[in-house]
């Protein structure tokens, strides 16, 4: 026994001394440098979210108490409020979960003063989506101008995609604007009239967005999708353009489908897979703004029962976003995209690494006694973990300052909904998720680009030279719940049947080796 003990503190103590070494060195300085960077990003978008707080408190103090609709209480006034643009809602519905109503009553409720309707558009009548929002708007019809509007099918593109076209054709004629928004969206009651009015500052804005503020539910699941998301909420929290998208909540000109200007309508239809990288795309072809105001940040409740099956999922779904291109152009955008966010993540997680074996090493040599000549390589080692576990905490600390920040605005937009707070983050599982989503994302990146196929809601997707060029439909084999919102996906008479968990074992490896033969 002791001698194996010996080999394993042999084998310990090569390694950190390895570790100390001037590349493992720059690897860890590196790691720490990633820390730093995350931390300044987050404190840069959270003085743009203060900023809009500060604005709101002041106008409240100045005698404006609806500041969280309008910044200047006159723009209340009947006359000005007759005079607002139609806009036309499109939301793409798949399934529905514990989350639904709520999202949905918020959208409905909106205080926008101009013409509104609402499009909630199904694939078809057995979605379980389609009566529960029917027996909503039922309950709405003598104040909501909405409809259900059924599809059908998808055939050149995702069904999500289909549905938002569908919603587009299907709108009133006289609308100016059109929103896409996901059913996941829980929307404040200014939320349509901020947009409205910075399309009518600046009409050469091409598309406005904003970006959810997860709400984790206490699984690991959920905590790995609020980190995944968090680095991407310091490009949306610029308070003006940007070069993010974000599908969930996208308005836009109305004839800009009409007319398919830029090519919208075709580079959507003709084998689209993300309506978010491909109308960025789109924008960045063509020089035209995108732009996020402060406002637009939204409550994102994740599913109670949110698993890290689930996670994975939606983390294949993300990366297997950048295997589909319109161009070129930016399929060479994608692939650096790829590469540096493959590179940035492990190279986030090489530091922890050694730091584990810096850590055990000292516990040997203090526990064992050993002589201080020999162990040298120790404090050295010891000097680089504090080293990070210092750019961590600042790390976390910028992180918490920004959700902080953001559930503050979120309470202040929306002054009638339940208090969000932050009592019910789980810190110390924030940073095991940031050590777990950072290690899969590049795993699953090249999955992604080896099988150039996805499951989504229970339909398969397959990629050719960027777009979809065919479509699988197979129940049996798909989820049965969406992967964030915990929405079931098909009633009791399309439920797929259940399968042993070792024979969806040998699908999935199935699959793997031959992606294009098996459905999963």
């Amino acid at each position: 026994m002791s001698t194996a003990l010996d080999s394993i503190d042999a084998i310990l103590f090569s390694l950190s001394r390895a570790f100390t070494s001037p590349f493992a060195v720059f690897v860890q300085i590196q790691g720490c440098t990633i820390c730093l960077l995350l931390a300044i990003g987050w404190f840069l978008a959270e003085y743009v979210r203060n900023r809009e707080v500060k604005r709101i408190k002041n106008s409240m103090k100045a005698g404006n108490s609806l500041a969280f609709l309008y910044q200047d209480i006159n723009e209340l006034e009947h006359s000005r409020q007759v005079k607002l643009p139609r806009v036309s809602v499109v939301m793409p519905l798949k399934g529905f979960g514990e989350h639904n109503l709520h999202n949905w009553r918020s959208q409905i409720t909106s205080l926008y003063g101009g013409p509104l309707e609402f499009l909630f558009v199904v694939e078809s009548t057995e979605d379980p989506a389609y009566h529960a929002v029917s027996r909503l708007l039922s309950m709405y019809q003598d104040d909501v101008e909405a409809k259900v509007v059924v599809a059908g099918l998808s055939t050149t593109c995702s069904q999500k995609i289909h549905n938002q076209l569908i919603g587009v054709e299907k709108m009133h004629k006289d609308s100016k604007y059109v929103l896409f928004l996901d059913d996941d969206v829980r929307l404040h009651p200014g939320t349509i009239g901020a947009l409205t009015t910075e399309m009518e500052k600046n009409p050469e804005i091409f598309i406005q967005t904003g970006y959810p503020l997860d709400l984790p539910s206490g699984t690991l699941g959920s905590y790995c999708i609020y980190e995944y998301h968090m680095p991407c909420s310091m490009g949306f929290a610029t308070g003006g353009r940007t070069f993010f998208l974000w599908g969930g909540c996208m308005m836009m000109h109305a004839d800009d489908f009409r007319q398919d200007r830029y090519g919208v309508v075709s580079g959507l239809r003709d084998g689209g897979y993300s309506d978010d990288m491909t109308l960025a795309s789109l924008a960045g072809a063509h020089k035209r703004l995108i732009t996020s105001p402060p406002v637009a940040v939204f409550p994102h409740p994740l599913a109670s029962d949110l698993s890290f099956g689930r996670y994975w999922n939606y983390l294949r779904k993300q990366t297997f976003v950048l295997e589909s291109y319109i161009s070129k152009v930016n399929w060479i955008m994608n692939k650096a995209l790829f590469a540096v966010h493959c590179y940035l993540s492990w190279g986030f997680i090489a530091p922890y690494v050694m730091a584990v074996i810096h850590i055990t090493s000292a516990l040997r040599i203090y526990i064992k006694g050993y002589q201080h000549e020999d162990t040298s390589f120790a404090s050295g080692g010891m000097l680089l973990v504090i080293m990070l576990a210092v750019c961590t905490f600042i790390e976390l600390l910028s992180m918490w300052n920004l959700t902080r920040r953001e559930v503050q605005l979120c309470n202040m937009l929306s002054p009638e909904a339940p208090r969000l707070s932050l009592a019910t983050y789980n810190w110390g599982l924030i940073f095991v998720a940031m050590l777990v989503d950072n290690f899969l994302y590049p795993i699953s990146a090249f999955r992604s680009h080896f099988s150039q196929s996805i499951n989504w809601s229970g339909i398969r997707y397959h990629l050719k030279d960027g777009k979809i060029f065919k479509i699988e439909r197979r129940k049996d084999m798909g989820p049965a719940k969406t992967d964030l919102g915990g929405k079931h996906l098909y009633g009791k008479k399309g439920a797929p049947q259940k399968a042993s968990f070792l024979s969806s074992l040998g699908r999935n490896l199935a699959h793997w080796r031959q992606p294009k033969k098996f459905d999963v």
